[in-house]
């Protein structure tokens, strides 16, 4: 027989036993953990205006690896020189919702339209090397092209010796690069009373365009003594007419860009300076300020890369 303090031990314990057995849960619980949404991939459209040409395939390069470091997707097209074909190109960009807009115009003014839907669209819109007409532009990404004008200009001069007659090859009219290269080549120029601007061309920003005007410039005038292209390959195309016509030693050679061909050139003294233009910088740059705008940040209306002056 139980003590009546053995008992009390017991009915105690049984107690306790109790007690846990209402506290405790009917069967195994888990809290539910939230699952979080994937990060949404930032899309960014981009147009330029000519891959064909060295100078937009190193900006293309430039915005792939910046958009690959912020995990972005870019979309480039390639408009071939064609506005029409450009403007296409913006539209099928719309149409796919990109987040961002990123041009090269073939054409300041006939982008116009396309840029304006952009912005109905509520898509942002960025222009790089060349601006546009539109005034929903958020930056524009590019070399101060007048400065570059004014450089090319004092260059040539100066080798020269500030007396003869000088050509100048123009790029695409429409293009606010081939307008600003221009003006700064001019206004600068004309500093010189005893240099004499004998023939202002077009040629596209084309070297084939700029071999064959050049030509006809060299049948025509028996003595050149420099040129100016508002890019190097149309300065290219140039040294190739002079080479053909055995006049290469007798004319001073200035381009703008300085694409890998260029600087050779520079290098094996056929060509005498070029504007060096960082365009692959201005890729990197453009991604940049594009994801910068798009994370809430105040981006300046101009983003300015650095030229230089290659000389031999």
């Amino acid at each position: 027989m139980l003590s009546v303090k053995t008992r009390l031990f017991v009915l105690l314990a049984a107690a306790a036993v109790l007690a846990l057995s209402a506290c405790a849960p009917n069967g195994p619980t888990t809290e539910a953990t939230p699952t979080p949404e994937p990060a949404r991939t930032i899309v960014i459209g981009v147009s330029l205006s000519n891959l064909d040409n060295p100078f937009f395939v190193a900006v293309r390069e430039g915005v792939v690896e910046a958009a690959e470091r912020f995990n972005a997707t870019v979309v480039i097209e390639d408009a071939q020189d064609d506005a029409q074909r450009q403007t296409s190109q913006i539209q099928a960009l719309i149409a796919q919702r990109v987040d961002a807009l990123l041009v090269n115009p073939v054409n300041s003014t006939e982008i116009g339209q396309a840029l304006q839907e952009a912005y109905d669209a509520g898509i942002p819109i960025f222009t790089v090397d060349r601006s546009a007409d539109n005034e929903h532009i958020v930056a524009h990404i590019a070399s101060d092209n007048v400065s570059g004008g004014k450089m090319a200009a004092s260059y040539l001069a100066e080798i020269i010796n500030e007396n003869g007659k000088v050509v100048e090859l123009q790029g695409i009219p429409d293009t606010s690069a081939a307008q600003d290269r221009g003006l700064g080549f001019h206004n600068t120029i004309t500093i010189f009373p005893e240099i004499q601007v004998i023939a202002r061309e077009t040629a596209n920003f084309n070297r084939e365009e700029g071999h064959d005007v050049f030509a006809q410039i060299l049948a025509d005038n028996p003595q050149i003594d420099g040129v100016f292209a508002q890019n190097d390959e149309m300065i290219l195309g140039a040294i190739a007419a002079a080479k053909e016509a055995g006049r290469l030693g007798e004319i001073a050679f200035v381009g703008f860009d300085a694409i890998d061909e260029a600087v050779t050139a520079v290098e094996n003294g056929e060509l005498n300076a070029t504007v060096a233009q960082q365009p692959k910088e201005m890729g990197r740059l453009s991604v940049e300020t594009i994801m910068q705008h798009l994370d809430g940040e105040s981006v300046a209306s101009f983003i300015p890369v650095d030229l230089a002056l290659i000389t031999r």
